[in-house]
């Protein structure tokens, strides 16, 4: 085999053939460097994208959520005047209803017969009560001889129902603003009964007003208990 040197054409073609390997090379070098760019620029694009959107929804999860609270605030605050304006309305007409009541026992204080009747009544009561000797009415100031009227009345109806005697003093200290009826202490002065209209009427809106309440407006939902 020749082993001459080579001549200046053979060393140009070798030489070109050495450049275009190297040109080849690098331009592979350069494609692979530029895909592996491209693959990190979408990596790294995707990261960022997956990364903002994930900002922008838990931004518009906190924003669904803050309209959400204030929606249900707006809400709640709309039913609770509405309850309060029901209520509000509710205890008016309740108060009406004893107003009418009140009435009616300014009526019965007016009618000399009925009320005469009516303070024996509540006297008998007291006495039989007390099973005492002697006994206190206190009526009002203007019901001074009514009460008396009533009084001896009371007292021998007392004697007729028990079989004993009972001495009934009469003391017309109450004030007229009351709707009338009597306060009943015992001899010893130890016991006291009111059995005034006003606290008749009291004590039977006390007694009645879940009754009422339910008659006019239905069960409460909220309340567990009826007694």
């Amino acid at each position: 085999m020749s082993s001459r040197p080579l001549n200046d054409d053979e060393v140009i073609n070798e030489m070109n053939k050495m450049v275009a390997f190297i040109r080849q090379e690098a331009n592979e070098k350069a494609r692979e460097i530029k895909v592996k760019a491209d693959e990190e620029f979408a990596i790294e694009k995707a990261k960022l994208v997956k990364s903002e959107q994930q900002a922008i929804d838990a931004q518009f999860e906190k924003k669904r959520k803050q309209t959400e609270v204030s929606q249900k605030i707006a809400q709640s605050t709309l039913t609770n005047k509405s309850r309060l304006k029901l209520l509000q309305k509710r205890e008016e007409l309740l108060q009406g209803l004893f107003s009418e009541a009140r009435k009616s026992l300014d009526e019965l204080a007016n009618e000399e017969g009925r009320y005469v009747q009516f303070m024996e009544g509540v006297i008998v009561q007291g006495l039989l009560q007390f099973m005492e000797s002697s006994a206190t009415v206190i009526a009002r100031e203007k019901d001074g001889k009514v009460a008396e009227q009533a009084a001896e009345a009371a007292a021998k109806s007392f004697k007729e129902i028990s079989g004993r005697s009972v001495k009934v003093d009469v003391d017309a200290s109450l004030s007229n603003e009351l709707a009338g009826g009597v306060k009943l202490e015992s001899g010893q002065r130890r016991i006291t009964i009111n059995n005034t209209l006003d606290e008749r009427l009291r004590l039977l809106e006390e007694k009645m007003l879940p009754e009422i309440r339910a008659d006019l407006f239905g069960a409460n939902e909220n309340r567990r208990f009826t007694n």
